[in-house]
């Protein structure tokens, strides 16, 4: 992936401070605990901030936030991902600006180990997540490492993905998607919730794959092996690849995310298509 020399997003709030892994309760969280609370949350549906406070010993993290700053110079990681990011906002800025929309642009936080958001205390172990209570991306760039060593998913463009995903959760949210499967809490049986989640998730992804679509076609910036990578990173994050990991066995009544297949197929969708329309994980029986 050729992401060198263009632009980078301004959008970018740097919360990292000093060196090492981030402490969460005063605990050095390991990658391994980051790999144990996605596996909890995909396989069965844990909140990654319940399984976190088990294994760092219980107690509420806490996180220290000083005034925002933007990413030191000289940072290749913080470059990379504010330059995905600006891809994004041009990608979607322009798809909005086709329906007669102004898109808004999410904030994206580095973090390590822990930070305040909207939604709630944001830890490591939750892998990079989206708050559509303060429509920010949260990051912590040693998951990249979890990606490439723990997870089968090394490469660029497969962090591009996650972070264009990501991004997915944000244009849901100014859509209306999000607000409403989450009215629909509470409402329906758990099985029927998971089945939400996972509609909602296969969208993000198929967004993810219609930036990826519009962002070659604007940059010309992939190279032999990117879109892979990507697929190989959808397919390492299934709910039945991550379940059979853990316990050996499937349990498709609790995706919360999707299959290996279906992610792999969503996010190839929006990819050949480039279409919002196409991206409609709601409105078809077959996932």
């Amino acid at each position: 992936m050729r992401w060198e020399g263009n632009r980078e997003s301004d959008n970018v709030e740097d919360r990292r401070s000093g060196g090492g892994g981030g402490l969460i309760g005063g605990r050095s969280i390991g990658i391994g605990t980051v790999v144990v609370a996605l596996i909890g949350w995909g396989v069965f549906g844990i909140n990654p901030l319940t399984t976190i406070g088990v294994l760092s010993g219980g107690g509420a993290p806490q996180a220290q936030q000083g005034p925002a700053q933007r990413p030191p110079e000289g940072d290749r990681q913080a470059a990379f991902v504010s330059t995905v990011l600006a891809s994004t906002e041009d990608v979607w800025g322009q798809i909005f600006q086709q329906g007669g929309a102004r898109y808004q642009a999410p904030k994206l936080v580095l973090f390590r180990g822990a930070t305040p958001t909207a939604c709630g205390t944001g830890q490591s172990a939750m892998g990079p997540f989206y708050c559509p209570g303060d429509h920010k991306v949260y990051l912590d760039m040693d998951f990249f490492d979890t990606m490439s060593r723990q997870l089968g998913a090394p490469g660029e463009f497969a962090r591009a993905y996650v972070v264009a995903h990501e991004v997915g959760h944000h244009v849901q949210t100014l859509l209306g998607t999000t607000g409403k499967v989450d009215g629909m809490r509470g409402r329906v049986s758990q099985r029927e919730q998971n089945t939400l989640s996972v509609r909602l998730e296969l969208q993000a992804d198929c967004y993810a794959g219609l930036w990826a679509h519009h962002s070659q076609q604007a940059r010309n910036w992939l190279d032999a092996g990117d879109i892979e990578s990507a697929i190989n990173a959808a397919q390492q994050i299934g709910d039945d690849t991550l379940q059979r990991k853990q316990t050996g066995a499937v349990r498709p009544d609790a995706f919360t995310h999707g299959s290996s297949a279906q992610r792999v197929r969503w996010f190839t969708q929006g990819y050949k298509t480039g279409s919002v329309q196409s991206c409609d994980t709601f409105n078809t029986s077959s996932l």
